[in-house]
């Protein structure tokens, strides 16, 4: 079937990109496999208005949302190829079934690829947390860690003290802070433990402790820790979108209208961003949807709002 815009992905940028569209009258189908990056998370924090709600619930209202509009359909499902062809954008799903479009929106989203250490993953998003904005508040006043991952640790770890006055910083053989640098952290009240962990302790998805290569077990009640990112989706890879080097792991290359370097294509989400955040996602599936709008019928776009 033949649609003005399909967006691949149905979750906070998807959703806002096809809403604007779906106002405008055009025909949009977003295409979603069902695999939110949040989905590990309880609550969403810090989103306007949804403060404290679960992702999964502001997703199902969202796509109601979506879907009372009538030019707007929805498939459940996971795009496994696209192409451009002559006038048109050709979307494959894993079925075999086929759809194209005049535009195309990639807000994918990305995965992400954490440490390969004893007790991590089953915790990640309940006690193991990547965002002091998105979850800080929750575990305020708790015996607190931050795991290095890179040199990007030590501002988070300087941050982390406006949460709680018990915070350790595991260096973890990847980080080796200077001697200003240790200095402005016991400033701040951070304890710096430069031996390697072993593992994490406690009930899972609660975490007690950290076991340090020594023998030695840290009482903490929550670790904050970096993940390094990669495309959940080869569809922007396919269609020959450039990227660009974030800190986290590379991000489709847009401009101010969140076209990609491919004419007609967008990006939107922890995809097409080096930072990442719910509030920020949705902003942009805004401007996608918006800019891919215009391009239907501006030789230019005249503005994103």
């Amino acid at each position: 079937m033949s649609f003005d815009v399909i967006v691949v992905g149905g979750s906070f940028a998807g959703l806002s990109a096809a809403i604007q569209l779906a106002r405008a009258r055009r025909r949009v189908l977003v295409i979603d496999s069902g695999q939110p990056r949040n989905r590990f998370a309880a609550a969403s924090h810090g989103f306007f208005g949804q403060d404290g709600e679960s992702p999964s619930a502001i997703l199902e209202h969202a796509r109601a949302q979506v879907l009372a509009y009538p030019a707007a359909q929805f498939v459940v499902g996971s795009a496994s190829h696209a192409r451009k062809a002559t006038q048109s954008f050709e979307v494959t799903l894993a079925t075999g079934e086929k759809h194209t479009a005049s535009r195309l929106i990639l807000a994918t989203g990305v995965v992400d690829e954490l440490a390969d250490l004893p007790g991590l993953r089953e915790r990640w998003g309940t006690s193991v947390l990547h965002c002091h904005y998105c979850h800080g508040f929750e575990v305020a006043g708790r015996r607190l860690g931050l795991l290095a991952t890179s040199e990007r640790s030590l501002p988070a770890a300087l941050l982390l003290p406006d949460w709680s006055d018990d915070v350790t910083l595991f260096t973890n053989g990847v980080l080796t802070p200077t001697d200003d640098q240790l200095s402005a952290l016991r400033a701040r009240g951070v304890r710096v433990e430069p031996e390697r962990v072993e593992a994490l302790h406690g009930a899972v998805p609660g975490l007690t402790g950290v076991k340090m290569r020594d023998g030695r077990t840290l009482p903490i009640d929550a670790l904050f820790t970096g993940s390094r990112t990669r495309m959940s989706s080869p569809l922007a890879e396919q269609l020959g979108c450039a990227f660009d080097d974030g800190p986290t792991g590379p991000f489709i290359r847009t401009d101010a209208s969140k076209q990609t370097t491919v004419p007609g294509v967008y990006a939107a989400g922890d995809a097409a961003r080096a930072a990442h955040n719910a509030s920020w996602a949705a902003a942009d599936g805004v401007t996608a949807g918006i800019s891919a709008h215009q391009s239907l019928v501006l030789p230019q776009p005249a503005c994103t709002g």
